[in-house]
């Protein structure tokens, strides 16, 4: 089995967020244990497995996701670079692709033609669409312990239910890059909520700076101490600026991690439309 190793949105290499990808055969999936200790061996964010579904199946791929430590419910750059490695391996038909979830039911993406970025065989494609489930946000009390693990009094604390993150809102930019929490504390906090992790969000300062909004994730309790660009946490970033804001579509967050990436959102009724591109860093042969 081939593995590929692609920094996802982002068109230059070593930035963005890395994601293992592999594409398996269209067989029976192989034993949970295994994947997750493939996931682990990789020791990227995520890494995406997917496999070919047979005509009529309702998708053309069925997708999961593993972090280090456990599988997701869900992940965007994960998808991301697996639309990207599925268009440069010549395997999309020019349409949409559809992938089968097990916990975020049907995905579709589109991508783009073209190459743009950087050159050479790894270099990005066009823009990738990935269209994901929203997550609607309901602000909340501020969980005891949140201000001393992040090392600030969040504004205001939103809960993003089935995604299951903690959303806080800081009061500027700075603050958010500023941020050094106590991951420690972190998840020892998302543990005891119940929550997958920590999202921190503000406004873009100056507003022209090219971004919406700025973002940091943290989710140490699963394997994951900060997330470099999160494509799931968007579905609720999306919502959440969009009602703020007063704009639905046309949306850019800025994640301000130290591998940063842009993030392009649009709402659509309960849908967010996710847009950044990719590129391949690393191919691989899998040996055992």
């Amino acid at each position: 089995m081939r593995i590929r190793i692609v920094d996802a949105f982002t068109s230059r290499p070593f930035t963005g967020n890395p994601a293992g990808v592999c594409l398996l055969p269209a067989a029976p999936w192989p034993d949970d244990a295994w994947l997750g200790r493939l996931a682990a061996e990789l020791n990227h964010p995520e890494t995406a497995f997917a496999r070919p579904l047979p005509a009529g199946a309702g998708a053309d791929w069925e997708i999961r996701w593993f972090t280090p430590l456990v599988e997701a419910n869900l992940c965007g750059h994960a998808t991301l670079a697996t639309v990207h490695t599925l268009r440069r391996e010549g395997l999309l038909t020019g349409g949409p692709v559809r992938f089968l979830s097990r916990s975020s039911g049907l995905l579709t993406a589109w991508a783009e033609d073209g190459e743009s970025g950087e050159s050479g065989a790894g270099g990005a494609g066009g823009e990738i669409t990935l269209d994901f489930p929203a997550a609607p946000v309901t602000e909340a009390a501020v969980p005891a312990g949140l201000a001393d693990a992040l090392g600030i009094r969040p504004e205001a604390v939103f809960r993003t239910g089935a995604l299951g993150d903690l959303l806080a809102v800081l009061p500027d930019e700075n603050a958010v890059r500023a941020l050094r929490p106590d991951l420690a504390a972190i998840a020892a906090l998302t543990l005891r909520e119940e929550a997958r992790g920590v999202i921190v969000t503000a406004a873009a300062d100056p507003a022209e700076s090219g971004y919406d909004f700025v973002s940091r994730f943290f989710a140490p309790a699963r394997g994951i101490p900060e997330d470099p660009v999160t494509g799931s946490a968007h579905t609720a970033l999306a919502p959440y600026w969009a009602a703020r804001l007063g704009r639905a579509d046309a949306l850019t967050g800025l994640q301000a991690s130290g591998r940063p990436g842009l993030v392009k959102v649009a709402l659509h009724g309960d849908r967010v439309r996710l847009t950044g591109r990719a590129v391949t860093v690393l191919e691989a042969t899998l040996r055992v």
